[in-house]
């Protein structure tokens, strides 16, 4: 206790520098003991006034002398849920769900139906085969043309080569790829197909548990951290016959592609970084390192790199794919979903990973009936007014309108709301993940992040701290009353396509759970690639899907190579 009394009036990065010098600075346990101390202060009407501003309150003095004793109390509550083990992958008790009361989920199945490439003979080159995208490469092993353990050797020398300057590999993993893709043949000859994923290498976002290898996070603090099961994610592409080749980059703790072994790089242009945080699962797919891979997005880590590499990807209806084994940001805000090279190949992809588990309590199983050659009648297509209007609009954005039209199809034009306050509500991102990494903050040991800026995780975690929860329960109410809005605005379509960088769409749907498809729909000037998103009702992924692949069999954006790598 002689510590506790002469150490009050420390700040917690003195406390700090005073435990390092105890020998204790590398444990987790000066955090916690931080924590206690801070119990025992006794908050005063001075230091309560002080907190009612960083809330934007004001209450008279008789008022917060009121206060006082229920805030003290607070203190040792606050202690004791400090001192309890809460894991990462634990979720809260309170579940977000993307469709409203009273709504009917999708229920009708229907076969599912993908390109057939009857007539493909497997390419002479090498280069040529490592960029084929995967619904092609599937009928070059189905029919006996490639072996999967031929393709599992290509793509792993193509990570060892490229994969140091891309920085876009975390472990790779040889020997279980190998062992794998093996068996993966022997079956195929014996008459065992499981799929069209059969055999095919891919490429994890290093915030996937696989049993037995690292899963880092991007961050120092987990470098060394092995999580004993696989994750869903992964467990059903191993099921599907998919080949698990590396464990990709992802910025720090799923911020930005700065993780702390340096910056995974644009593949069209090295000197950019390859945007965030699915960075290495872009970077990788794009340069023709895996097949495809899996990403995450909470507010644009499928659709920024996506973007930047030039690669195809699909951001799924909130709740399609289970997050079980997957590293937690946001719980009502994180999806998985696919990064590959076509519209398809992430349709296939989705195919085997969809569905719940029982383990993730928000997953839930509805039909996806995908069918690649499904009428564009049958959907209703809009296209998001605003947007195209906006300033930031380009020439690209207009032509990608265009092409959309020349199939036939006239949009309808839409408008998304505009009068929510959606800044205010990235809030609940910032609480949701400062809860999630909350000992990072108690310890000290976000100090070890790579990023120490004000708009990066350590400050970021800190100053969520300062979010009132009254404010973030607040937040989500309005967030309902966006959910309400948005489906009223998109009542007369399924899917709409929109800029990119179109106004408000993207903070918009991911905080209300919308299905989204980001697809290659150009070039800058300095030759890095632009993109259009088409967005979907919830639940209407497969439509999405189906709208996105007819706009991109007229073009040919996708199937152009960075030229360092192709």
């Amino acid at each position: 206790m002689k510590i506790l009394k002469d150490i009050k009036s420390v700040d917690r990065r003195g406390f700090m520098a005073f435990m390092s010098g105890l020998g204790l600075g590398g444990t987790m346990f000066p955090g916690v003991l931080w924590a206690q101390i801070q119990a025992r202060r006794e908050i005063t009407s001075e230091i309560l006034e002080d907190a009612a501003a960083v809330a934007g309150l004001d209450f008279t003095a008789e008022e917060r002398e009121m206060m006082l004793g229920g805030l003290n109390r607070n203190l040792d509550s606050y202690a004791q849920l400090r001192e309890f083990d809460v894991p990462n992958q634990v979720a809260p008790a309170v579940q977000f769900d993307p469709t409203l009361p009273g709504r009917d989920l999708p229920s009708e199945r229907r076969p599912f139906r993908f390109t057939r490439h009857v007539d493909l003979r497997r390419p002479a080159d090498a280069e040529t085969l490592a960029f084929m995208p995967v619904s092609q490469l599937s009928q070059l092993i189905r029919t006996r043309q490639l072996s999967s353990t031929e393709l599992t050797t290509l793509y792993l020398e193509r990570l060892e080569r490229h994969g140091p300057t891309l920085e876009s590999v975390i472990t790779l993993m040889s020997d279980r790829a190998l062992e794998h893709a093996a068996r993966a043949d022997r079956e195929i000859a014996s008459g065992t197909y499981r799929g069209p994923l059969h055999g095919i290498p891919w490429g994890a976002k290093d915030l996937l548990a696989a049993e037995g290898f690292r899963t880092t996070w991007g961050a120092v603090p987990y470098e060394d951290q092995v999580i004993a099961e696989d994750a869903t994610v992964v467990r059903r592409l191993e099921d599907a016959g998919a080949i698990l080749v590396a464990k990709l980059t992802l910025g720090a703790l799923a911020q930005g592609d700065y993780w702390y072994g340096g910056r995974t790089r644009n593949p069209w242009n090295l000197e950019q970084g390859s945007s965030g945080s699915s960075a290495g699962s872009a970077a990788s797919t794009a340069a023709g390192l895996v097949g495809f891979a899996i990403g995450s997005e909470t507010l644009g880590s499928i659709v920024s790199p996506s973007t930047r590499c030039g690669v195809t990807g699909l951001r799924p209806t909130y709740g399609r794919v289970s997050r079980y084994g997957a590293m937690a940001l946001s719980w009502s805000m994180d999806k998985l979903g696919p990064i590959a090279r076509s519209v398809e190949d992430c349709a296939l992809v989705f195919d085997a990973v969809h569905g719940a588990d029982g383990r993730d309590p928000t997953a839930r199983t509805t039909p996806f009936n995908w069918d690649s050659e499904r009428p564009l009648s049958d959907v209703r297509v809009g296209y998001f007014r605003r947007g195209f209007e906006a300033r930031g609009a380009t020439d690209h954005d207009r032509a990608a309108l265009e092409t959309l039209r020349s199939l036939g199809i006239e949009p309808a034009p839409i408008d998304l709301p505009s009068d929510f306050p959606l800044a205010a509500l990235r809030i609940i991102l910032s609480a949701e993940a400062a809860a999630a990494f909350d000992e990072l903050t108690l310890s000290g040991q976000d100090d070890f992040l790579v990023r120490q800026t004000a708009g990066s995780w350590p400050n970021s975690f800190r100053t969520a701290r300062m979010i009132p929860a009254v404010e973030y329960i607040q937040a989500n109410r309005v967030r309902t009353m966006l959910m309400g809005a948005l489906e009223a605005a998109l009542e007369g379509v399924d899917v709409f396509i929109t800029p990119t960088s179109a106004p408000d769409q993207l903070v918009m749907t991911n905080l209300t759970g919308h299905p989204a498809v980001v697809v290659p729909s150009g070039f800058n000037d300095n030759g890095t690639p632009v993109s259009t998103v088409f967005v979907g009702q919830l639940w209407a992924d497969a439509e999405t899907l189906r709208v996105a692949k007819a706009w991109q069999d007229a073009t040919d954006f996708h199937t152009r190579r960075p030229p360092l790598f192709g």
